[in-house]
């Protein structure tokens, strides 16, 4: 990942040498199962642990040599030991450090995201407190469509970052997964007592039936959650850009003091950072994508993932948290114009209130049919005319034959759009954290 998206302390755990110190307490927990059972003297564990040195210049210089990452590896990191250097990899095969190590940083990182995740939702919490009774047009189609309130629109976010909440525990749960079962995945250099009692070890719990690898549908998975994830956050970024648009202007990202929108155009004030996110989400869906490609590898494993994952795992990872930092931050100092969000009605003529004067008619007696195409009627020339409804209905001759002054003056009004939004606010404990 470049370093522009790569933060602290996320990208910290895909360096080169951190990739190489876990596999080297994957390759100790064994030494120490090891010892344990009597395969190894007493001490050793201890000795292989003080004299093994992490070099990543040394390790790089013999893969020139050997065109092997972990065979260079074994090479640096023992070249310090004596004789407790025979048992170090005893037994295993490069897939067993390489993938369990893997796994291990795929279960930091996603303890990392989920923390971050918390954060989100609060914020969204937050927002639908505060904009619990904000009155805002709703839009179908880009289209002015009825009133609503714009706190819905932080509900409707909430429930989906809750939902990926619970995907991505399912997730940590599946990803935190090694394996230690040899060249094929049978055992026949290390038991399965071995594996389980190293992988309890470091966190990890063992692979149910592995072949060389461990099987790449769980990396798949993983993926997906992360690119469902972003698209929660692309669905935000995207209403924040449109309501960010000159013509719109309801809400706006934060724009920090000396702060330049445009190298030409003083004026600008540009979404940059949502459109950001919007573009890096189209990243996570590719990765996945390229994910999937990953899981038919030839019988007990070829390499033909491995440089793809070398690339979309961490970069996914990276990205992922990178949104969730940005669309937080953004949230958090999200300008809202509410006076803008009430003069979107005298701008749509009042013509949101179409359904509601339809359906008084209909409740006076006249068939849908004919109110529909009545309001059609009335509502059109009003949009060519640039006129406001209410007045036009209440000089429309037919349209008061059905509706009284007091009936209109229901009609033309918020409130009973907004009837039900408190139970859909009841679904939600926007106090308390949901477990």
């Amino acid at each position: 990942m470049i370093e522009r998206y790569a933060l602290s302390p996320m990208k910290e755990i895909w360096t080169l040498k951190a990739q190489y110190e876990r596999w080297l307490k994957v390759e100790l927990a064994v030494i120490d199962v090891f010892e344990e059972i009597g395969t190894a003297p007493p001490g050793t564990h201890q000795a292989a642990d003080r004299k093994a040195k992490i070099d990543v210049d040394n390790i790089l210089e013999i893969e020139e040599e050997v065109r092997h990452d972990v065979i260079a590896f074994i090479k640096s990191v023992t070249r310090s030991m004596g004789d407790e250097a025979r048992f170090f990899h005893m037994g295993l095969t490069s897939s067993d450090v390489v993938d369990t190590a893997l796994s291990l940083g795929m279960k930091q990182s996603m303890d990392l995201i989920l923390d971050k995740l918390e954060q989100y939702i609060q914020v969204l919490k937050k927002g639908a407190q505060r904009y619990r009774k904000t009155i805002t047009l709703g839009r179908t189609h880009g289209i002015h469509a009825e009133p609503t309130v714009f706190g819905l629109k932080w509900l409707s976010y909430l429930s989906e970052a809750q939902r990926n909440r619970d995907r991505l525990k399912k997730t940590l749960e599946a990803v935190s997964t090694g394996k230690i079962s040899g060249a094929v995945g049978n055992y026949a250099n290390v038991d399965p007592q071995i594996e389980q009692a190293a992988l309890n070890k470091i966190g990890l719990k063992a692979c149910k039936c592995s072949t060389q690898v461990v099987p790449r549908d769980i990396h798949a998975e993983m993926l997906s959650s992360l690119a469902l994830l972003g698209a929660g956050i692309e669905r935000i970024a995207l209403e924040i850009r449109h309501l960010q648009r000159s013509e719109v202007q309801e809400a706006m990202e934060p724009f920090r003091k000396g702060q330049r929108g445009s190298s030409a155009m003083p004026h600008k004030k540009n979404p940059i950072i949502t459109e950001r996110l919007c573009g890096l989400s189209r990243l996570l869906r590719s990765n996945a994508d390229a994910s999937y490609e990953n899981i038919a590898l030839w019988h007990e494993r070829d390499i033909s993932h491995s440089s793809v994952e070398r690339v979309i795992i961490p970069d996914s990872l990276m990205v992922t948290y990178y949104m969730l930092e940005k669309i937080v931050k953004v949230l958090d100092s999200l300008v809202v114009n509410e006076e803008e969000m009430r003069d979107q009605f005298k701008r749509s003529y009042n013509l949101v209130y179409s359904q509601r004067l339809m359906l008084a008619l209909i409740n006076k007696g006249m068939s849908r049919e004919e109110a529909y195409k009545l309001v059609q009627q009335a509502a059109l020339v009003c949009w060519k005319e640039k006129t406001d409804f209410i007045q036009k209905v209440r000089k429309h001759e037919k349209i008061r034959e059905f509706l009284s002054d007091e009936d209109l003056q229901d009609v033309f009004k918020p409130d009973d759009y907004l009837r039900n939004v408190g139970a859909i606010y009841g679904r939600f404990d926007l106090n308390d954290e949901e477990q």
